[in-house]
């Protein structure tokens, strides 16, 4: 198999954790990840993105408590929160910092960690009073880190023909 294909099996291989071993990754292999992410592309290169590591089991369990799907939260032995200034790029933050999660989340799976992106959206003020997080400033994701426990299978995914039109929108390849 060439490179090019390796690296798109290597994409197509992610899979979200929810399961993870309770030694937590050295913090040189975070910050690692995180360093790709800041390559994301962005508005301007406005690179409005900022990034919390918690690693304190308390601010980690409230942040696990704010809705059921942050539950993977309580056996992650960290979570980064990618957050994102409103003011350095107004039209576009949320979409920068989305793809600086992503970078992050393939530079992690790189990384032989295991990650799941836990939504935000719905509980921004009680995100924001938890973590000290100003008011220009929103929290677009929180990202339960360790090493995996668990190796889920791919899960499907809709055919190529059902996801692709050809000039207009309704018009099939």
């Amino acid at each position: 198999m060439s490179n090019t294909e390796n690296l798109l099996e290597f994409l197509k291989s992610r899979r979200s954790i929810r399961k993870f071993k309770p030694q937590s990754p050295p913090r040189d292999l975070v910050l690692k990840a995180i360093d790709v992410a800041r390559f994301a592309p962005s508005a301007r290169n406005s690179q409005p993105w900022r990034f919390i590591i918690v690693e304190d089991t308390e601010i980690k369990s409230k942040l696990a408590s704010i809705h059921i799907y942050a539950s993977p939260l309580k056996n992650a032995p960290l979570a980064v929160v990618v957050v994102c200034h409103v003011d350095e790029s107004p039209t576009s933050y949320m979409l920068d910092c989305a793809n600086a999660t992503i970078y992050f989340l393939l530079a992690v799976h790189a990384l032989g960690l295991g990650a799941v992106w836990i939504q935000t959206l719905r509980n921004i003020e009680e995100i924001r009073s938890i973590l000290g997080i100003p008011e220009n400033v929103i929290p677009v994701a929180i990202i339960a880190l360790g090493y995996p426990d668990e190796s889920p299978s791919p899960k499907p995914r809709k055919p190529l023909e059902e996801v692709v039109f050809m000039n207009k929108y309704g018009v099939r390849l």
